[in-house]
């Protein structure tokens, strides 16, 4: 009895060391894995066996393989990473903006005006020259140029944005599909009583991409499944999977459930960016970039139409542009094909430039809130910059964060093989004590049988 009790130790732990190396060894072969987890083989005594007044040991088991993981830094990763993805993303796309604008440089907007009203001044010193008139039209058209450059560039780069938005949205509902089936792999592992440890990295690596797409909140029931939130709204479990829409309304763009219509709360992640950027801060711009043309338009033709030019007999209420509408500032056509007919006379008298002074006065005139109009567009190439600025700086300090905690993690869940090496030694020597004691028990089992 003795005999077969050591030949049933030493099987028990031969099979256990050999389960405890090959938990090693996936580790050392996922080494430079970066979405693997160590597993660590926790070991146990098996239950004891009581004989008459004595109690025996049976040996060693393997209690656990417990994965090496930190829950409270990967719900900070997370919650970085939606910080992060978010200003990243709104630094993108106001680069974009801000490359649109160009400013400073000569072919900005700003030099544009400046130029349009320099050309007045110029031609107030000679009104009689054809072709200071025709450099207050060709001015005039290069402002209008611009001014249309920049409003199409804005309505092509929030198109865009739309078809960002489409993209990002199909790309969390996959997400949200791949979880949900990986948490049913994973609950049906669990309730057999085996540890899905690399279903549950696989799993992690999918909720932290999506944490990058928008506001997620995650939290785990007791069969080891994920429970997600996305913008406030219930979103994944073990049996459902929602699907967001994207919609449009009244120029928002909004993120939908399929089921009840309600819009999600959207606070991180890139959909905010692309959403807010989207319904907000492009159309700000271009509402700002229209109130200055049309008060530059409108200012223009005020002056021009009480003025006369120098056709006979002199002609009066004619205005120089046809107004301002959806990026396209336009010049009065009969003004094009005859400069003469531009106003430069107060009164009608050869030689009055009176109406091109006033003009030229305008760019330093006080005619838009209080302020003129090279300080509002100014104002709005600060706004942008400043924005972009904010952005680029909440993203590094984000991504700071987010390597700290990347450090703080692989010192938890990387793999070391010095580490990893040293258990396979231990392990290693284990297994072969356990074999020379099954060897000594045979020996032993020999001696007697001779003995018979």
């Amino acid at each position: 009895m003795g005999i077969s009790r050591i030949f049933d130790l030493s099987q028990r732990s031969l099979a256990t060391y050999q389960q405890a190396l090959d938990i090693t060894s996936h580790n050392i072969a996922n080494a430079s894995n970066p979405d693997y987890s160590r597993q660590k083989a926790l070991l146990a005594a098996e239950k004891s066996e009581a004989s008459g007044s004595l109690t025996f040991g049976t040996g060693v088991k393997l209690g656990v393989v417990q994965r090496e993981r930190d829950n409270l830094i990967d719900s900070q990763i997370r919650a970085n990473n939606q910080k992060n993805s978010d200003n990243t993303k709104r630094s993108d796309i106001l680069g974009q903006v801000e490359q649109l604008f160009g400013e400073p440089s000569d072919l900005g907007l700003s030099t544009m005006m400046t130029n349009f009203f320099n050309s007045w001044s110029e031609a107030s010193v000679s009104p009689n020259s054809s072709s200071l008139r025709y450099n207050v039209l060709r001015s005039a058209e290069n402002l209008s140029n611009k001014a249309r450059d920049i409003y199409e560039g804005l309505t092509e780069i929030r198109s865009s944005l739309m078809a960002d938005a489409k993209q990002i949205v199909t790309d969390v509902n996959n997400y949200l599909k791949e979880i949900q089936a990986l948490n049913k792999q994973i609950f049906e592992v669990t309730i057999k009583g085996q540890q899905p440890n690399d279903l549950l990295d696989q799993r992690d690596v999918v909720i932290d991409k999506l944490s990058k797409l928008a506001n997620v909140n995650v939290s785990t029931d007791s069969s080891n499944s994920v429970i997600i939130s996305v913008g406030g709204m219930f979103a994944v479990d073990k049996t459902v999977a929602r699907e967001f829409q994207l919609t449009e309304v009244n120029g928002k763009l909004a993120v939908t459930s399929g089921v009840d219509g309600f819009p999600l709360n959207l606070t991180g992640g890139e959909l905010s960016a692309v959403s807010d950027i989207y319904s907000k801060s492009i159309p700000d711009y271009i509402t700002q970039l229209d109130t200055i043309m049309t008060t530059l338009s409108d200012s223009v033709n005020q002056l021009h139409s009480s003025g006369y030019n120098v056709n006979s007999p002199a002609e009066t209420g004619i205005n120089f542009f046809d107004g301002y509408k959806e990026g396209v500032l336009l010049i009065n056509k009969d003004l094009l094909a005859e400069p003469n007919k531009i106003a430069f006379s107060k009164d009608s008298t050869v030689g009055n430039a009176e109406i091109a002074t006033k003009i030229a006065e305008l760019s330093n005139k006080k005619i838009l809130n209080g302020t003129t109009l090279g300080d509002n567009y100014g104002s709005l190439i600060s706004e942008i910059g400043s924005q972009k600025q904010s952005s680029e700086r909440m993203a590094e300090a984000n991504q700071l964060i987010l390597d700290q905690l990347g450090q703080q993690k692989s010192s938890i869940s990387g793999v070391s093989i010095d580490e990893e090496m040293t258990a396979v030694l231990q392990y290693q020597r284990s297994y072969q004590a356990s074999a020379k004691m099954i060897k000594i028990a045979d020996e032993m089992l020999q001696t007697i049988l001779t003995m018979v």
